[in-house]
């Protein structure tokens, strides 16, 4: 069994495009988004990708997950049987120190939420933060993908900032 274990962030500016390795597109739909598990299905690049995760921990840091590559003609597929709610976005990768920020600027019905994740191997590992990571959003479902295909951003109170 893998598990994943992850702190997500706001991300306060766009500061963060001067460090990028690397970047690109993601297109991801969800076949089920139960609190207890999610089956995603995604199209990264050309490469296509089944996932499924377990219920997250109380504190938001740990989930099972398990995830298989799948082609593309497959997620295509797939993508019609999902659930209402796409998620497009944009991943940037950003080496700091020993660990690889993945940074997800969305798109659509999410547009202007951007959202930090770093994977860590234990719960208690220290870990840089850089200047434009914003407020801790760990275990904070409405930040989950399941959710924001849901809820999305666009549709929050405007009148409050995330």
């Amino acid at each position: 069994m893998a598990v994943e274990i992850e702190r997500k962030f706001l991300v306060t500016s766009k500061i963060f495009k001067k460090e990028v390795l690397k970047s690109y597109i993601i297109k991801q739909g969800f076949l089920n988004s139960h609190e207890e598990r999610t089956v995603r299905v995604r199209l990264k690049k050309d490469n296509g990708y089944l996932t499924v995760k377990g219920k997250s921990s109380e504190d938001g840091l740990s989930r099972f997950e398990w995830e298989r590559e799948i082609s593309k003609q497959e997620v295509e597929h797939l993508l019609e049987l999902c659930e209402e709610g796409i998620i497009d976005k944009k991943r940037y990768e950003i080496n700091l120190g020993n660990h690889i920020y993945e940074v997800d600027e969305f798109y659509g019905d999410n547009e202007g939420l951007i959202i930090a994740e770093v994977e860590l191997n234990s719960e208690n590992e220290t870990f840089e933060k850089p200047d434009w990571l914003g407020k801790e959003v760990t275990g904070d479902i409405k930040y989950y993908n399941s959710q924001l295909s849901k809820n999305p951003f666009k549709k929050w109170n405007q009148k409050k900032a995330p």
